[in-house]
């Protein structure tokens, strides 16, 4: 039986500009607790400063690997967004119609289209994805770690660290839990209860939501920092790394950045003089490759496209760049749900990962008592959202995204009450790349991900999509389905037109596609893009850039696959992972110099 009607994917996934999921507006109690002194405006930034270490990039792997490293140094953390707290353009009303004319600077992501026609964003704020995501936290298998070439011990002593910080266990509602039970009887077995550990079969995972509701992020690591060893500088967009050739060897040293603040006024910042003083990058997928690029390591031919001086001949950089992509189906409920992000994650054993977010985007409430209820936003996981019309992802146009949304006004709201079930494929195998568009370093670069170039990406969206028919059709799941496809038509969609696309299961009759066409036409992003600047290809085992002194990259785009079935836990880990590396690498030649 196949899905119905289109994943409805463009509308869905413009909305990712600062609604991805729950609000950010915090309480005054909260805006007050992450009031830190050493975070400050880039325009209060001196024109000249000093560091042992300059991190470049407050997000998933900046925020934890700042922190560590003012243990036992003097630390600068450039990020170009703001605080995650408080930011009035993040409300809880915020969703898909703003988000296709949103282009203020204060928003905490910037939309992109990549290249392949999915619409997608990358954080802009303090903290990161933590800030804008669904919040589920899952460690990377045993496996990976082995193949990454991680010391376990090490590895488990950061996951703890983290942890600590920010990790609670779920309170896990009712069709979360018809979800877990429909995978167990679909055959994602065995039940493995809670654990943040990624092993196969179905289990409960850990959330960044506290139990009143409360997203931590990233940011939350700065709590544990040296107060006088690091300072902050936010809205602060870094142009170029400094370079120096070193001595008579063809090889460079990286030396400082030079950094813009809203004004537009240029600040420097160098290293300190040291051997073991270092400029780290922590930008993401999108901005480490994009910023080697700018300083002129990349590509000759592309940079001197670009007018950009080629400090060092790097064809890799920019390559490999991939996104696991992402389908999934809305299953309308006739029974109210609550609202509820990813808690629960069938981890297959051939290659697909089946998640779930409920509710409806008009005001069930999360948590609290009937006078503290907000309305909060999925974004791109709110049903209406989710729901619009089928739009392959070269015809996502904003006039097309429009019109799919007011076509969704018509329905009935009931239509809008249920959830999502949604597949990730591991990996994935179909990579691509990353290009300048221009040298401005604010504009996001040219993206493309070639989703599904490869067939064994295809085969196992199939197969994952064949599995959430199974638990929409188990008997765990059936007082949050309509018996058939007529039972619910008649329920939900009389005032809809009849030629009006949703996406559904039980499936509409109209809908003969095949399952391999219908992945390819309703894939999404779940923002797990991942590379351009792989280990041994632009950066070595201790992530140093080839050929260059003085620069490392630590944070996603080192990766060849996605970890887990999400990265952000292993993402915040690395950052601890290799702080303490570095400290320790540090002080050890100190030692020996003594």
């Amino acid at each position: 039986m196949a899905p119905g009607r289109g994943c409805s994917v463009a509308l869905v996934l413009a909305t990712v500009l600062g609604s991805l999921c729950l609000s950010l507006v915090a309480s005054p109690e909260v805006q007050k607790r992450y009031s830190f002194r050493f975070v400050r405006h880039a325009r209060d930034a001196p024109l000249v400063s000093h560091y042992n270490y300059i991190v470049v990039g407050g997000g998933t792997a900046g925020c934890s690997l700042a922190a560590t490293l003012s243990e036992r140094a003097h630390v600068l953390l450039l990020e170009r967004g703001g605080l995650p707290y408080g930011n009035r353009n993040v409300s809880s009303e915020y969703h898909f119609a703003d988000a296709l004319a949103d282009t203020s600077p204060r928003s905490p992501a910037q939309r992109f289209i990549s290249e392949d026609g999915v619409v997608n964003a990358r954080a802009r704020v303090l903290g990161g994805g933590s800030c804008l995501n669904a919040g589920f936290y899952t460690r990377a298998s045993n496996g990976y770690v082995r193949a990454a070439g991680w010391d376990p011990r090490l590895v488990n002593a950061s996951y703890r660290w983290v942890e600590r910080e920010l990790v609670f266990r779920p309170d896990v509602p009712q069709w979360q839990c018809a979800l877990r039970k429909g995978l167990l009887q679909a055959g994602v077995t065995p039940d493995n209860g809670y654990t943040l550990e990624h092993v196969p079969g179905t289990k409960i995972g850990g959330t960044i939501f506290d139990r009143t509701g409360q997203r931590h992020t990233a940011a939350d690591f700065l709590r544990r920092a040296h107060p006088r060893r690091l300072t902050v500088f936010l809205h602060a967009t870094v142009s170029r790394i400094l370079f120096r050739r070193s001595g008579t060897t063809a090889n460079q040293v990286a030396y400082g950045v030079v950094f813009t603040d809203p004004a537009g006024v240029r600040h420097r910042v160098y290293l300190r003089s040291g051997a073991k003083s270092e400029v780290i990058l922590t930008a993401g997928t999108l901005g480490s490759p994009q910023l080697l690029m700018l300083s002129g390591i990349g590509p000759r031919r592309q940079l001197e496209k670009h007018g950009i001086h080629a400090v060092m001949d790097q064809p890799m950089v920019g390559q490999g760049v991939a996104d696991n992509p992402m389908n999934s189906v809305f299953v309308p409920s006739p029974v109210p749900v609550a609202l509820s992000l990813v808690q629960i994650v069938g981890v297959s054993r051939f290659g697909t990962f089946i998640e779930g977010v409920s509710g409806s985007q008009f005001g069930i409430p999360l948590h609290g008592r009937a006078a503290d209820r907000r309305t909060r936003s999925f974004g791109m996981f709110s049903p209406m959202t989710g729901q619009l019309g089928t739009v392959p992802p070269m015809e996502r146009t904003p006039e097309a995204m429009r019109r799919a949304a007011e076509a969704m006004r018509r329905l009935d709201r009931r239509a809008f009450r249920g959830g999502f079930i949604l597949e990730k494929i591991l990996g994935p195998m179909s990579t691509g790349h990353i290009e300048l568009r221009s040298t401005d370093p604010a504009a996001n670069p040219a993206v493309t991900f070639n989703y599904f170039r490869d067939r064994r990406d295809v085969e196992r969206c199939v197969r994952g999509i064949q599995t959430i028919e199974r638990v929409v059709r188990s008997r765990a799941f059936a007082r949050f389905t309509y018996a058939n496809g007529s039972a619910m038509e008649a329920a939900i969609l009389s005032r809809a037109a009849n030629h009006l696309p949703v996406n559904l299961l039980p499936r509409r009759a109209s809908d003969t596609r095949p399952l391999q066409q219908y992945c390819r036409e309703t894939v999404m992003t779940i923002w797990h893009y991942h590379g351009g600047c792989h280990v041994g290809a632009v950066v070595d085992q201790d992530y140093r850039v080839l050929r260059v002194r003085g620069l490392r990259v630590i944070d996603s785009s080192t990766f060849k696959y996605s970890p887990g079935t999400n990265p952000q836990a292993t993402v915040m880990m690395l950052g601890r992972y290799m702080g303490l590396k570095i400290l320790q690498e540090r002080w050890t030649k100190n030692d020996e110099r003594h």
